[in-house]
């Protein structure tokens, strides 16, 4: 069953022997176990995609005219999964994929093109390197330098002036809020929260007691071991080669 962040902290100091709590704040110790369970609820989500953080949203718009074929990417976005963008107008759209260059060739793609037709612009990187950029057709392809800002090789001028944050569709996996309340849950599938549980046991014995605790560690390893198999909870899980058995009729 899920737990709120009180309950995790008031059975981490249980099995460590210590006060009992009616709130986080209420001694340096719950605090500590508190700010233990923060560090390793973000050490599971790093350690993988979670499906339950895969969402659609849209990014952010340059903020500048000078830079009309970019997009800021959320600071909570972890990894972009597919980008499309919608070159149509309200009552028409049209989404089209945009597919991902890796910088290098995204230069190589570009720096061919002739600057004295009228439908390429120069574009000046925040770096202050020029981009050749096509102004009259919809975005094709997309990189990014710095991790920061998505770059597109193309945008539509005759559509929008820049690339829209309202035309941007993506699928993305982000990073959830941490919420430090007594009745906060931590943001994690039903099937992860004896895994955090153990991990934070574990890590608190070590850190507070300066003694291992065997029995949190086993349990911990065990949960990570399953959920390394399943993080899903829609669809099916790691499916393994059958060698040629075939199912009892």
């Amino acid at each position: 069953m899920k737990m709120t962040l009180l309950e995790m902290v008031q059975d981490i100091l249980n099995d460590m022997d210590s006060d009992e709590v009616n709130g986080l704040d209420d001694t340096i110790e719950s605090q500590q176990v508190a700010q233990i369970i923060k560090t390793c609820y973000y050490e599971m989500l790093g350690n993988r995609n979670w499906p339950h953080t895969r969402k659609l949203l849209q990014l952010e718009g340059s903020g500048s005219p000078s830079k009309p074929n970019y997009l800021r990417l959320p600071d909570n976005l972890k990894e972009l999964s597919f980008f499309k963008y919608d070159n149509g107008t309200d009552v028409k759209p049209l989404l089209q994929d945009v597919k991902y260059k890796e910088p290098d060739d995204f230069l190589r793609y570009i720096s061919s093109r002739n600057t004295e037709t009228g439908n390429v612009s120069i574009i000046t990187d925040f770096s202050g390197t020029k981009l050749l950029i096509l102004n009259d057709k919809a975005p094709q392809y997309w990189t990014s330098f710095d991790d920061t800002y998505l770059v597109t090789d193309a945008y539509d001028s005759t559509v929008n002036t820049t690339l829209m944050s309202s035309k941007s569709q993506c699928l993305a996996y982000v990073v959830p809020e941490w919420s430090r309340t007594n009745e906060a849950i931590p943001d994690l599938p039903i099937d992860a929260f004896p895994a955090l549980l153990e991990e934070a046991k574990s890590t608190a014995f070590m850190a507070l007691k300066q003694v291992a605790n065997q029995k949190a560690e086993q349990k911990a390893g065990r949960q990570n071991r399953w959920l390394a198999r399943k993080d899903w909870r829609a669809k099916g899980g790691v499916r393994y080669d059958d060698y040629g058995r075939k199912g009892r009729k």
